[in-house]
């Protein structure tokens, strides 16, 4: 009887089983034809964002929804290959789809522990579940993920599925893909990840939130000691490498939006002109652009903008906490609400943000954003002296809850702040207009004005050298000598009202040479030299450097430099100087590539002595050069000789009421140009001129941008002879234009007896 049971019963089981199967058959039959068609397997085109790069490779932004790099299969390092199948899928290789083992492995595991916590997916039903299913637990998902697992096998070989998994997958922080990951968690690519870090990024598929290693170190860290066990019973690591990979510190990159340059005018520049050519293709499409950027350059022209900005803005004072918030907010239990009241408050750049705890006579006691604890005394509170005593007025006194702003340096933390005052600074090589260095502002995150492209402001005597070249090519030379004295202008000549122009300097000094009025930067000797060269001849003069007619009104004002110009038009105009006469447009793109590394589009520049078009006689741009190569040498911009070069040349600029403050000047390798001064026009400071402001500026980014570059001296060209003159600084050979010497015998030119009468004596001879 019992056997006639057993037997009824095994008939039973068998008979479900094979209706089961048959049902299992049958829904197999039907659901397959139904799956989705694998051309986006196939045809795989991700979307990748658009990425920007120095002309050296170092990447300067990045702009799309999703931070992806396709990396082919071939390029993956073996060890990330071998730390994804030891997290994720061992029997990648020999399985068809579905690991049976590790199905019954994880039923197993779900019974003994007494809830489901393994669902033994493989990396070929991940690949299906990421292009064409959701994430819901449900058995039909699973069905429809087995049987696309089935097709995508059938279609595709294992490494074809692997580069698909590798490239797709989401690994938290916006970044899809192992590529993009690296680059996102530790600023590297993949090649350049250690054990440890591999390890760390093939953690996180199982859930890139629980184990993300910048929200959740804790849980991260245990994730990646797995991966890195499975790693070494695989025999993926020898012994030494797994120890060494389990005491690695990690070393998480923690600022994601910042990269090693510091680019990101140049950045956005490169954004907004690839929408413009490609609409949003522009951030899915995986566009590569390399600009002209020297990073080694873009680096020190921004370190050196900061530091000139920081500087000034020391000379003029603390100015108070950016702001306060509830002091009972620090008190335990209330971290999170400490975390809503600073946000949208972020570190900007070394100037971190940080709120006053404690503040005590030995010093204060202040908290980082990140939470850390900070002491600040001492020298580190010199800056902020005034602030902590009972004499600031509330509004400036640093209390518990205050927002400062502070900077670790080698002698510890110290007080500082963001300054009001601005800045931009623009270097390119005069032979064909590449931008080597571009900073248009302090910090891009806090303004994105550029300031390099889109401030219009006055160059002040910056402007001068433009005005002095046309009067050279009138028949005014170095050695004409001009009087440096007090002079009222008509109200006609300006379009104004009228004028009684004075020297910086508030004094005059007589009788004097071209070539020393522009060393000492005189004012008045400006404004005579374009009474005789004419504003309306000189308005269109300007036009050779690229200057337009109509922000240069031709009254007597520009010789003051009274118009409008932007750093970039005016590292422009000087590259005419510097490349001995030709006219070259600026540009920052070199180049256009496909997410493949097909070349797209490449820049055609203007080049000298191939398409450039000279719009300047050489022998001008010689004198024009000689003369302010004094002003490095013995003027304005004296400070420029601790460089140590002969090949220098420039002009400080400082306008009305110091409310803008330049320096541009040059060598035959590089123009660079500085501008300082703030948004809202305002007054730098009586003592703020572009030598003391701009220059130092200029002079940092020079020293690493001419290093190791050779000095290189002036070929005195066709069309110019010399002559022995007296001058201030003894005898000296000067240059003139030789057919003025042919022409105008009654100038005198080959005399120094002569050469040097005043210009409005001569005034009806050349003209």
């Amino acid at each position: 009887m019992a056997r006639r049971i057993l037997l009824i019963a095994a008939g039973i089981i068998a008979g479900a089983a094979i209706f089961a199967a048959g049902l299992l058959f049958f829904a197999v039959l039907l659901t397959y034809p139904r799956l989705p068609s694998l051309e986006a397997l196939t045809d795989y085109r991700p979307k990748i964002p658009l990425r920007v790069y120095t002309a050296d490779n170092a990447l300067i932004g990045e702009f799309g929804e999703e931070r992806r790099a396709f990396v082919p299969i071939d390029q993956v390092p073996k060890l990330m290959k071998q730390a994804l199948l030891a997290a994720e899928d061992e029997r990648f290789y020999s399985h068809g789809g579905v690991d049976y083992i590790g199905v019954v492995r994880a039923m197993l595991g779900n019974i003994v522990s007494g809830h489901s916590q393994s669902g033994a997916s493989t990396i070929t039903m991940q690949v299906a579940r990421n292009f064409y299913l959701s994430n819901e637990k449900t058995f039909t998902r699973k069905f429809n993920e087995a049987l696309l697992s089935f097709k995508i096998e059938h279609n595709l070989s294992k490494d074809q599925i692997l580069e698909l998994y590798i490239n797709q997958i989401y690994l938290g922080q916006r970044a899809y893909g192992f590529a993009a990951a690296a680059q996102a968690y530790y600023g590297k690519p993949l090649g350049a990840l250690s054990v440890a870090e591999t390890a760390m990024l093939a953690g996180l598929p199982k859930a890139p939130s629980a184990y993300n290693p910048i929200a959740n170190p804790n849980r991260a860290k245990l994730r990646q000691k797995y991966v890195l066990r499975r790693m070494h019973e695989l025999r993926f690591i020898d012994d030494q490498q797994y120890q060494a990979a389990l005491n690695e510190p990690q070393q998480i990159k923690r600022n994601l939006t910042s990269y090693p340059v510091h680019a990101e005018y140049v950045a956005e520049m490169v954004r907004q002109m690839m929408v413009e050519r490609y609409k949003d293709a522009a951030y899915t499409q995986g566009f590569k652009v390399y600009t002209t950027l020297d990073s080694q350059q873009q680096t020190a022209a921004y370190q050196a903008l900061r530091k000139g900005l920081l500087v000034y803005d020391t000379r003029h004072g603390y100015r108070g906490p950016e702001g306060y918030i509830d002091a009972s907010l620090l008190q335990p239990g209330k971290e999170d609400l400490l975390i809503d009241a600073l946000d949208g408050l972020e570190d900007a750049g070394e100037l971190r943000l940080a709120v006053v705890r404690q503040v005590s006579t030995k010093g204060v006691i202040a908290q980082l954003k990140s939470g850390d604890e900070i002491r600040l005394d001492g020298a580190g509170l010199r800056f902020a002296r005034f602030a902590l005593t009972s004499k600031a007025p509330p509004t400036a006194r640093i209390r518990p809850g205050a927002l400062i702003r502070v900077r670790q340096s080698e002698n510890g933390w110290q007080i500082r702040q963001l300054p009001q005052v601005e800045g931009a600074l623009v270097a390119m090589e005069p032979q064909n207009g590449a931008i080597k260095a571009l900073v248009g502002g302090f910090d891009f995150n806090r303004n994105h004005f550029n300031h390099v492209t889109q401030a219009w402001r006055q160059p002040g005597s910056s402007f001068k050298p433009f005005v002095y070249s046309a009067a050279v090519e009138r028949g005014v030379t170095p050695a004409t000598l001009i009087n440096d004295a007090p002079l009222v202008i008509d109200p006609q000549e300006i379009g104004g009202q009228r004028w009684e122009p004075k020297n910086y300097d508030g004094t005059f000094a007589g009788m004097m040479s071209v070539r020393d009025a522009l060393t000492r930067s005189k004012n008045l000797v400006s404004i005579r030299i374009l009474q005789a060269t004419g504003p309306q001849y000189t308005q269109q003069f300007l036009t050779r450097f690229g200057f337009p007619p109509k922000n240069h009104p031709a009254y007597l004002t520009m010789a003051l430099g009274a118009g409008s110009v932007t750093p970039m038009q005016l590292a422009e105009g000087y590259a005419v100087f510097a490349n001995t006469g030709y006219r070259v447009s600026s540009h920052f793109i070199d180049r256009i590539e496909s997410d493949r590394g097909q070349l797209l589009a490449r820049m055609q520049p203007e080049v000298v002595g191939q398409n450039a078009r000279r719009t300047l006689p050489a022998r001008n741009a010689f004198v024009m050069t000689s003369m302010m190569q004094d002003v490095v040498r013995y003027g304005t911009a004296a400070k420029a000789r601790v460089l140590g070069r002969q090949d220098l040349a420039g002009k400080t600029g400082t306008t009305n009421d110091a409310h803008d403050a330049w320096f541009a000047g040059y060598s035959p390798h590089l123009v660079a140009v500085v501008w300082v001064g703030f948004d809202q026009p305002r007054s730098l400071g009586g003592s703020e001129t572009g030598g003391a402001a701009a220059l130092p500026i200029w002079i940092d980014y020079m020293s690493v941008a001419l290093k190791n570059k050779p000095d290189v001296p002036q070929a005195v060209p066709e069309g110019l002879v010399t002559q022995a003159i007296q001058s201030e600084r003894g005898l000296r050979n000067e240059y003139f234009y030789s057919e003025f010497q042919e022409t105008n015998p009654e100038l005198g030119l080959g005399s120094s007896s002569t050469a040097a009468q005043p210009l409005e004596e001569i005034r009806d001879q050349l003209f």
